[in-house]
């Protein structure tokens, strides 16, 4: 497979197919199915969108410098090679030299180094389009810049952007005004991470996680229209929910359903400092005045290995996703 630094690419000749036509499959398909079909796609490229200004949002709060692409050495460096790590491309014209993003993911699966050689690699679709836009000149230089992340933080970051909440549900007020929580089952037996939430429509903390904007009209989608479908609609209402996190917990001793039974099916007198925010305020969420119901709590989890629990600044990692310091952590 043959290869090219950024100055190969300005002399490549190549031939670059660009195709026009329209999908077989759709042309074949009804009116109606080619209409959802189409709405499905929209919705799912919205989503994709989200999530990558989710991650330069991220990549934004802890201001790393950006750094220019030269050869294919960059991505040999030891360094990168079997690193995991969130990572932005970037890009500026030879009419305005502030670098803009391209592209922002995590590399929670793929080494850094392989994932970022794909993106300068012309044989690739990734490289392909960069390749393309220098040679047009619609670019001037390619830059990119990440921040190393363990496997235990890479689960943090896919627990916030990937795994629904969870509500939990009440029994109705016993002995006057008391409630229980009433944990819903399949929680795994299996250490892991788990967040606590709850609705508030009065608190509102400022994230650009949690304010969800419509498409940004500086953004080339011609001809993209916002269609809800089951999946966002969904998210929307989720969202209009106002989750705040308030918790992250660590199940490394415990397992994820002990740690969450103890929560909210425990005595708070019984448990370290540590839970004594968090618990307090689940029991005291528990006594509702006649005719008002108590907060909605949801939880969230995700199973990660023992061994990797202990790596990483979690809580900080999580805080910087959100945009917001979580209430019941040390």
């Amino acid at each position: 497979m043959e290869e090219y630094s950024q100055e190969d690419w300005g002399n490549h000749s190549q031939d670059l197919h660009c195709y026009q036509g329209g999908d077989p499959e759709l042309d074949e398909m009804p009116a109606t199915k080619r209409t959802l079909k189409i709405k499905q796609e929209s919705s799912e490229e919205a989503q994709k969108q989200d999530v990558m200004q989710n991650i330069v949002q991220i990549l934004e709060s802890v201001q790393l410098k950006w750094e220019l692409f030269q050869s294919w050495t960059d991505f040999s460096r030891l360094h990168l090679s079997n690193k995991l790590a969130i990572f932005g491309i970037g890009y500026n014209t030879r009419w305005k030299e502030d670098i803009r993003y391209h592209y922002a993911e995590i590399s929670s699966q793929v080494p850094l180094g392989k994932r970022l050689r794909e993106y300068f690699n012309s044989e690739k679709p990734e490289g392909r389009i960069i390749m393309t836009r220098v040679q047009k000149m619609n670019w001037k230089n390619v830059y990119y810049k990440f921040l190393e992340i363990t496997i235990s933080e890479a689960r943090c970051l896919e627990l916030h952007m990937e795994v629904d909440w969870i509500p939990i549900a009440h029994s109705k007020p016993t002995g006057g005004n008391i409630v229980q929580y009433l944990l819903p089952g399949g929680i795994p037996k299996s250490p892991g991470l788990y967040a606590i939430g709850y609705e508030d429509c009065q608190e509102k903390p400022h994230s650009p996680h949690a304010d969800r904007r419509g498409p940004d009209p500086g953004k080339e989608t011609p001809g993209e229209v916002d269609v809800p479908s089951p999946q966002a609609s969904l998210r929307v209402e989720m969202e209009s929910a106002r989750i705040i996190y308030c918790y992250l917990g660590i199940a490394e001793v415990r397992t994820l359903q002990q740690c969450l039974f103890l929560h909210f099916q425990a005595n708070t007198k019984t448990f370290s400092k540590e839970w004594v925010g968090i618990n307090g305020f689940l029991s005291q969420n528990c006594i509702v005045e006649p005719g008002v119901s108590p907060k909605s709590i949801y939880i969230k989890f995700v199973e990660v290995e023992r061994d990797f629990l202990s790596a990483g600044s979690l809580v900080e990692c999580l805080e910087k996703a959100i945009g917001y310091p979580l209430k019941f952590n040390n």
